[in-house]
Protein backbone atom coordinates (compact mmCIF):
# COMPACT_ATOMS: atom_id res chain seq x y z
CA UNK A 1 0.00 0.00 0.00
CA UNK A 2 1.46 3.53 -0.85
CA UNK A 3 0.74 6.36 0.88
CA UNK A 4 -2.20 7.38 -2.02
CA UNK A 5 -4.12 4.36 -1.14
CA UNK A 6 -4.08 5.17 2.47
CA UNK A 7 -4.78 8.77 1.84
CA UNK A 8 -7.84 7.90 -0.34
CA UNK A 9 -9.03 5.69 2.34
CA UNK A 10 -8.98 8.34 5.08
CA UNK A 11 -10.49 10.74 2.77
CA UNK A 12 -13.10 7.44 2.20
CA UNK A 13 -13.85 7.07 5.94
CA UNK A 14 -14.06 10.78 6.50
CA UNK A 15 -16.85 11.16 3.32
CA UNK A 16 -18.51 8.10 4.89
CA UNK A 17 -18.68 9.19 8.47
CA UNK A 18 -19.24 12.64 7.18
CA UNK A 19 -22.32 11.43 5.01
CA UNK A 20 -23.88 9.38 8.21
CA UNK A 21 -24.06 12.32 10.01
CA UNK A 22 -25.72 14.94 7.52
CA UNK A 23 -28.04 11.98 6.58
CA UNK A 24 -29.22 11.89 10.16
CA UNK A 25 -29.64 15.79 10.31
CA UNK A 26 -32.05 15.83 7.56
CA UNK A 27 -35.94 15.94 8.82
CA UNK A 28 -38.13 13.12 8.00
CA UNK A 29 -41.85 13.14 7.75
CA UNK A 30 -42.16 13.55 11.54
CA UNK A 31 -38.92 15.79 11.56
CA UNK A 32 -35.44 15.08 13.02
CA UNK A 33 -32.06 16.09 14.20
CA UNK A 34 -32.41 18.86 11.98
CA UNK A 35 -35.09 20.67 13.73
CA UNK A 36 -32.57 21.44 16.58
CA UNK A 37 -30.31 23.24 14.28
CA UNK A 38 -33.41 25.62 12.96
CA UNK A 39 -34.42 22.85 9.96
CA UNK A 40 -38.11 22.58 11.58
CA UNK A 41 -39.88 25.97 10.65
CA UNK A 42 -43.28 24.62 11.47
CA UNK A 43 -45.94 25.59 9.35
CA UNK A 44 -47.73 29.27 7.76
CA UNK A 45 -45.21 31.10 5.74
CA UNK A 46 -41.95 29.37 6.83
CA UNK A 47 -42.76 26.20 5.84
CA UNK A 48 -40.58 26.27 2.65
CA UNK A 49 -37.24 25.05 2.82
CA UNK A 50 -34.94 27.45 4.97
CA UNK A 51 -31.72 28.31 3.89
CA UNK A 52 -30.30 25.94 6.65
CA UNK A 53 -32.00 23.09 4.53
CA UNK A 54 -30.32 24.06 2.07
CA UNK A 55 -27.19 23.85 3.04
CA UNK A 56 -27.54 20.87 4.50
CA UNK A 57 -29.01 19.54 1.31
CA UNK A 58 -25.53 20.64 -0.55
CA UNK A 59 -23.00 19.45 1.83
CA UNK A 60 -24.63 15.96 1.46
CA UNK A 61 -24.56 16.14 -2.45
CA UNK A 62 -21.11 17.49 -2.09
CA UNK A 63 -20.11 14.50 1.08
CA UNK A 64 -22.22 11.64 -1.63
CA UNK A 65 -20.05 13.36 -4.55
CA UNK A 66 -16.44 12.91 -2.92
CA UNK A 67 -17.77 9.45 -1.50
CA UNK A 68 -18.51 7.55 -4.97
CA UNK A 69 -15.06 9.63 -6.28
CA UNK A 70 -12.95 7.77 -3.78
CA UNK A 71 -14.71 4.64 -4.27
CA UNK A 72 -14.63 4.38 -7.66
CA UNK A 73 -10.34 5.58 -7.62
CA UNK A 74 -10.19 2.64 -4.68
CA UNK A 75 -11.89 0.01 -6.66
CA UNK A 76 -9.60 0.91 -9.64
CA UNK A 77 -6.59 0.95 -7.17
CA UNK A 78 -6.81 -1.99 -5.27
CA UNK A 79 -7.95 -4.56 -7.63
Amino acid sequence: MTILDISLIAVHVIASLTMIFLILLHSGKGGGLSDLFGGGAGSGAMAGATIVEKNLDRLTIIAATVFVFTTVLLSIRLS
